[in-house]
């Protein structure tokens, strides 16, 4: 054992003799080991994105939602063959979700939601907020979680009464300092008792896109709160009937309530009961059977009218995922060929070093040293400029991906096992391309090396 550690610092002792050529034998290695790290904690960064997101628009969920015909101002007058094809469709409604539940095996729940933009008023502050009737089972499938409080009943939703959860944002800036449970806040142009606050909770970038809402600035109420408090679409009253634009009147007052659905058209265009009806199957593997019957039977229930759409959030993550692991596995082999170029260069300049030093070989052949010594000094050699190069490759590696979150706002996350990784590989390729020049050393006739000059 002393004796491989005397050749281990004779080792040693011929790399900081040649500094110089040392560092520029681990340049390869150390970029190579920075890229690796810095590719894989990019692709940590995004992978956590997508499941995050995942978490947000829920497990295995499927999102409906309303199409919304835009008036087009024409008469019956002008096409009546047209106006008598057209088929009558009752919109998305609560029966329509109540139907899913009970008729399709592949359901675990299904949450009708009724959207609308108001206002929230509490001690003269006033700002603009979406109130969001939903039921019990909302919270479960968009992993929603209260900081304090209760979540609505059962009861509470078949009676309408007149309580909502608010979310964290709105809770600090209307009940400062005081806790907001049993406290009474102004939607529109009715008071709502306050039972719970929501957990506070990171959005990412493209949440809407997804069907995802900002749970932190929202308001829920049970959605039949909102059907008997405020409005229900599916009721037809004079004002529908004549068009009242694109404002709806709260029972009672002269507050305007308009409909996040029915913005882009006229409001007496939309005779959608609810704004978006979320489903969640059972298993993963289940969405695109799901999809297709959920398809067949709102067409059925709608009279054949294709009044609405039907998005897989998961699916579209999942397929975003696919398509960057892709990006990250090319990132990732294009780094590792610094490593095989760097081991390249370890080879040729050992080689080159060997050559320099074909006479300090013959030295220590003759002194004693056998094949073996000979083999583990300039292997030793490699091996200690792989392990050199590895380190300051794993700073620069994590440096970079630091600079790269900062500089872009891009998320990177170094995990151990990419340092582990890249380290195993540098260590690797000083084993594997430091061996040739080794054996090449070993296999001088020592009598010839003496005679070299």
């Amino acid at each position: 054992m002393e004796r491989y550690f005397q050749i281990i610092n004779i080792a040693l002792e011929a790399v900081f003799a040649n500094r110089f050529r040392s560092i520029l034998t681990a340049l390869g290695i150390i970029f190579g080991v920075a890229a690796v790290i810095a590719m894989m904690a990019i692709g940590n960064g995004a992978q956590k994105e997508i499941l995050d997101q995942i978490k947000l628009v829920g497990v295995n969920n499927i999102i409906i939602t309303p199409i919304i015909e835009k008036s087009s101002g024409a008469s019956s007058e002008d096409d009546p063959t047209q106006t008598q094809a057209k088929k009558f469709s009752p919109g998305l409604s609560l029966k329509d979700a109540e139907s899913i539940k009970s008729i399709i095996p592949s359901v675990e729940r299904v949450c009708p939601e009724v959207i609308y933009e108001t206002f929230i008023l509490k001690g003269g502050i006033t700002t603009s907020a979406t109130l969001s009737g939903v039921t019990p089972d909302y919270y479960d499938v968009f992993n929603l979680k209260l900081q304090k409080g209760l979540m609505f009943t059962d009861n509470q939703l078949k009676s309408g009464d007149a309580v909502c959860i608010i979310g964290p944002n709105i809770a600090s800036k209307f009940f400062p300092d005081e806790d907001p449970i049993e406290k009474h806040i102004k939607c529109g142009n009715l008071w709502l008792k306050v039972i719970g606050v929501l957990e506070s909770r990171k959005m990412g970038t493209g949440s809407e896109d997804l069907g995802i809402t900002n749970s932190n600035i929202n308001i829920y109420a049970p959605i039949n709160t909102i059907f008997l408090r405020y409005k229900d679409r599916s009721v037809i009253t004079k004002a529908s009937l004549q068009g009242g634009g694109s404002t709806v009147v709260f029972m009672g007052g002269g507050v305007a309530f308009s409909s996040s659905s029915g913005s882009s058209g006229d409001e007496s265009s939309n005779n959608h009961q609810v704004d978006k009806i979320t489903v969640q199957v059972k298993e993963s593997s289940q969405l695109k059977a799901t999809v297709q019957i959920l398809n067949k039977m709102l067409k059925r229930r709608h009279s054949g009218v294709e009044d609405f759409q039907i998005k897989v959030p998961e699916l579209l993550l999942k397929q975003e995922q696919r398509t960057k692991d892709i990006f990250n596995i090319v990132l990732g082999a294009i780094a590792s060929i610094s490593l095989i170029v760097g081991g390249i260069g370890i080879m040729n300049i050992m080689l080159a070093s060997v050559m320099e030093r074909i006479r300090e070989i013959g030295v220590r052949r003759a002194t004693g040293a056998t094949k073996q010594d000979i083999v583990f000094q300039f292997l030793a050699e490699a091996i200690l400029i792989s392990i050199s190069g590895g380190l300051i490759g794993i700073i620069l590696g994590i440096s970079i991906s630091k600079i790269i979150m900062k500089a872009t706002d891009i998320l990177t996350i170094v995990s151990p096992m990419s340092i582990v990784v890249s380290f195993g590989v540098s260590v690797a390729v000083g084993i594997i391309f430091g061996y040739m020049p080794a054996k090449h050393a070993a296999e001088q006739d020592p009598v010839e090396s003496l005679r070299h000059d």
